[in-house]
Formats: C-alpha cells, sequence, structure tokens
C-alpha cells in the first residue's frame, strides 16, 4: 500500500514528529530535492532529520571551523557554500540559511 504525499502532507508529518527541525521555507526545498533524487521513496521523517540539516552561516561556520577571516559578507557566503558542495550535499539556500546532509 502506498500513499503519494505533497509538500503540505510532507509538511504536517515533520510537524507532528519533529516540529522545530526545519523551517517551513526548508522542507520546501527538502521536499523539492527529495521528489527529484527519488520520487517512490518511503517518508522516515527522523530518519531525514538524521541525514540532513538547517543552519544558520554563522553556525556552519563555527561548527565546521571554516576560515572566514577577513572575508566581506559576500566571500563568506560563498566560502561556505563551497565548503558544503565539497563535503554534502548542499540541498538549497533558506532565507537565514543552508540545507544540506549532515556529515
Amino acid at each position: 500500500m502506498k500513499t503519494t504525499l505533497d509538500l503540505n502532507d510532507f509538511q504536517n508529518a515533520f510537524d507532528r514528529l519533529r516540529p522545530n527541525n526545519f523551517s517551513y521555507e526548508a522542507l520546501g526545498l527538502l521536499f523539492d530535492y527529495l521528489e527529484e533524487m527519488d520520487p517512490d521513496m518511503e517518508l522516515d521523517v527522523i530518519a531525514l532529520c538524521c541525514k540532513y540539516c538547517e543552519d544558520t552561516l554563522e553556525d556552519i561556520i563555527h561548527s565546521y571551523s571554516i576560515d572566514v577571516e577577513d572575508m566581506d559578507e559576500d566571500d563568506t557566503v560563498e566560502a561556505v557554500r563551497s565548503f558544503l558542495n565539497e563535503n554534502t550535499t548542499l540541498v538549497g539556500e533558506t532565507v537565514n540559511g543552508f540545507v544540506y546532509a549532515a556529515f
């Protein structure tokens, strides 16, 4: 038996099980990414929360010790974007940060 979910169903599943894990904007990016990767995948909210993160620019810089000293804002964003692309799977960018596959 299989149920097809739309974005609203996807967001509601996270609201029920992990309400503060992702912003709605991040869930939209994650939903689109997962749909593109495997439209027939089974939804496992807990597994997705273990595999994917939404973090702010500052938190990523701090968590992964990215050297951004003497960089302006645009270069800092590009340095974090490059780091995530090289070391993880960058799903997308939100107004407040990035959505990426966790290490």
